[in-house]
């Protein structure tokens, strides 16, 4: 089921898929029989950011990661902050490094997590101290990084794009 829902939150009846008129058309939804309660299961806005410190580009692996991939910096964004203070945010709590030059780079669909990801290059500055988070960084020249093939992968070949590099893609995203 969509997010484990399983139980109405407003009265614990169990969710069924059912289908019901909503503009557009006919949608199959989580809903609650006994109260009509509606789980919209909408994608989860996140952050990323293409950080560039001292002419470089840092990816970083995060510490849950089994293998060796290293990635963007990413979050989700609170409640209250707009996404360029969440991604500059989230850049000083995972690197301690400081973000300027916020500029979007775009706004990406992540099907398979359903999120939804903004997407900003962020110049930064300071001394590098990452959270439990990480379990290591890497800097890059914007000629040698390599991009996944989705989520992420594809803001960062954007961005080398932007900047009149040709990306060059993994083959696969494998340790």
């Amino acid at each position: 089921m969509a997010d484990g829902f399983r139980f109405c939150p407003a009265c614990a009846a169990p969710l069924e898929w059912l289908a019901q008129m909503e503009d557009g058309g006919e949608k199959l939804r989580l809903r609650c029989p006994a109260c009509g309660w509606t789980h919209w299961n909408n994608p989860t806005p996140v952050l990323a950011a293409v950080v560039e410190y001292r002419g470089q580009i840092l990816l970083a692996r995060n510490a849950a990661w089994s293998g060796r991939m290293f990635a963007l910096i990413t979050g989700f964004m609170e409640a209250g902050e707009t996404p360029q203070d969440g991604i500059a945010r989230e850049i000083k709590e995972e690197t301690n490094l400081d973000a300027s030059a916020l500029a979007l780079i775009g706004v990406y669909d992540f099907q398979r997590m359903n999120q939804v990801i903004i997407a900003y290059h962020a110049v930064a500055d300071g001394e590098v101290r990452l959270s439990p988070e990480l379990a290591e960084y890497r800097l890059y020249a914007p000629e040698d990084v390599r991009c996944w093939p989705s989520g992420t992968g594809q803001a960062l070949a954007d961005w080398l794009r932007s900047r009149g590099y040709a990306p060059q893609f993994m083959e696969s995203i494998r340790s």
